[in-house]
Order: structure tokens, then sequence, then C-alpha cells
């Protein structure tokens, strides 16, 4: 059933995009991420225009993320003080993102950087992610005898000044960092339509130290605002959401996410991340052949940037 999109001007199947709503939705589920890392490059591979991918797909972040965070929030595994802290320097990141976007749309370069921003990204999140999780396989196939190495307790980021006490998170920690990483993620929601989650989940495990049990929840808490103010500046200023695409995918990525929030929980933490990151480093070296192969047609007709 091909179907006209008005805004993205180019007909698509509506049940390719409500299935890849779903498998986005269950990843969301799974993992903890917005899904938009893997979700917008699958729109550049059936014909989305990379502008009108990046901020409808931020649109359909939010609802797959407030489906999760509702299924965490049962599970009461949601730390709503480290997400607002988040949240604050997400929403300063998702303003700077989009005065960015908006000025190398007016060069025409927006297409090529967000392209470029993806292979980087893809490419080092994945190969971090697959040789930690391979490292965590090892560890609970090592003798029993072998002690475990231990998380060190106390970093350079425990002595900064403006602290503050999480207590969900068993945490009592500055500020700045949580700031700091919201900002990151915030940026890259905007240039990129991502929600951040691949990044923002590791960061907040390793760097600010926090119970992966309440990560997950937290992540997707902020990633709904973050995503929700970002398609906001996005519709107000570039014009470049479509609403029927929009929606096809929020169906789609609704039930993907009760879904794969089932499916996590009965699944390996391990086995889950050595999946996720086998999955963004197929996208990734997709991106890098598309970028580098000679395309079918050299000349295209298109709108300038002016």
């Amino acid at each position: 059933m091909q179907i006209y999109l008005p805004i993205a001007e180019v007909s698509v199947n509506a049940f390719l995009l409500l299935g890849l709503g779903g498998i986005v939705g269950i990843l969301s589920g799974m993992f903890g991420v917005g899904g938009g890392f893997l979700m917008t490059p699958l729109l550049f591979f059936i014909g989305i225009p990379p502008a009108v991918a990046v901020a409808t797909e931020a649109n359909q972040i939010v609802a797959s993320s407030f489906s999760g965070v509702l299924a965490h929030f049962k599970r009461k595994t949601v730390d709503f003080r480290m997400g607002t802290v988040l949240l604050v320097g997400g929403l300063i990141g998702a303003a700077l993102g989009v005065v960015v976007f908006n000025y190398l749309k007016s060069l025409g370069q927006v297409d090529l950087l967000v392209k470029l921003c993806y292979v980087v990204f893809l490419g080092v999140v994945g190969g971090l992610m697959f040789i930690e999780s391979l490292n965590a396989i090892r560890r609970t196939n090592a003798p029993a005898g072998t002690a475990p190495r231990k998380r060190k307790n106390h970093t350079w980021i425990h002595s900064l000044p403006f602290k503050m006490k999480f207590r969900v998170s068993g945490l009592y920690i500055s500020v700045i960092p949580p700031v700091i990483v919201g900002v990151v993620v915030g940026i890259l929601a905007a240039i990129m339509g991502v929600g951040g989650g691949f990044i923002m989940v590791p960061a907040m495990i390793y760097l600010l130290g926090m119970p992966t049990k309440v990560v997950v929840g937290t992540s997707l808490f902020q990633i709904i605002f973050v995503t929700a103010f970002t398609t906001m500046l996005h519709a107000t200023t570039n014009y470049t959401v479509d609403m029927m695409l929009a929606v096809l995918l929020l169906v789609g990525g609704v039930i993907g996410a009760q879904v794969g929030t089932r499916i996590g929980a009965k699944m390996k933490a391990e086995h889950l991340r050595i999946l996720l990151a086998l999955m963004v480093l197929g996208v990734c070296a997709k991106l890098a052949l598309d970028l580098l192969l000679t395309p079918s047609e050299l000349y295209s007709i298109g709108l300038g940037g002016h």
C-alpha cells in the first residue's frame, strides 16, 4: 500500500514504515535507546531525504521512549532527579544543535554532514560496545575462582563542586558531568535525529557510576523531553517534520517498545549489548559504502539551500 509523504515528497509503502517503527520500538524497549541511530539511516535507505528523516525521527522517538518509560516507571527504575539534571543540559544542547543544523541547511551541506556524523558515531560506538560486550561475556564464562575486577568507586568526577544527592541511583556527585552529557546528547538529537541513548547509556554507567537497572528508564525519561523540544524547533524553523511519516513510525514504535521491554527482561545484558553492537556496525558499514560508491545517477534535481 503506497502512500505519498507531502514534506518528504516521496511515495513509500505504509506497511514498511509500520514495520520499521515496530523494529526500532522493540530495540528501544530492550536497550533503553531511542532507536533513532538505526531508524534515521534506515529512512535514508528507503529514499527519505536526510533533513526530513532527522526532524521526523525525533518525533517518533518521543512516542517509543514514552512507551518504554511507562514500563520502567512501574518497576520504579527511573531516577527522576538525575533525569531532570540531564534534561537541563539536553535542552541547551538541542537549541545549539538546531542553530548549527539551520546554518548548514542554508549552505546546502546538511545531508552530507548528517551521513558523515552517522558513519563516525556508529563506527566508534559500535566498535567500543562490541569489545566491551565480548569482555563481559568472557568474564561471565571465567572460572569461579577468578574474582571480577571492581569498578573504581572514586574518580576525578567525584571531586567536582555543586554536588547533589540522587537517592534512586544511590549517588552523591557533582551536577556538572550529567549536564555536560545532556548537552552532548541534545546536540546529537538536533543534528542526527537521535535520542542519544547509545551515548548516554554507557556514559551514565561508566562516567557517572549509575546502577545499570536505573540507567535505561532514566535515559528514556530524558530522551522524551529533549526529542520533543527538538521536533518543535525543527517544525517551526525548518518545516521538515512530515506528520504522515511520523504517525506511521509512531504507531509501530509504541507497540514495539512494549514488546521490547518484555524481551529485554528475559535476555542477558551482555548478549543484548553484543546484538546491538553488531546491528550498529552493520548500519555503519552500509552508510559508509553509500558515501564511497559512485551513485547510479550522478546528477539529481533538488532544491538548493537558498
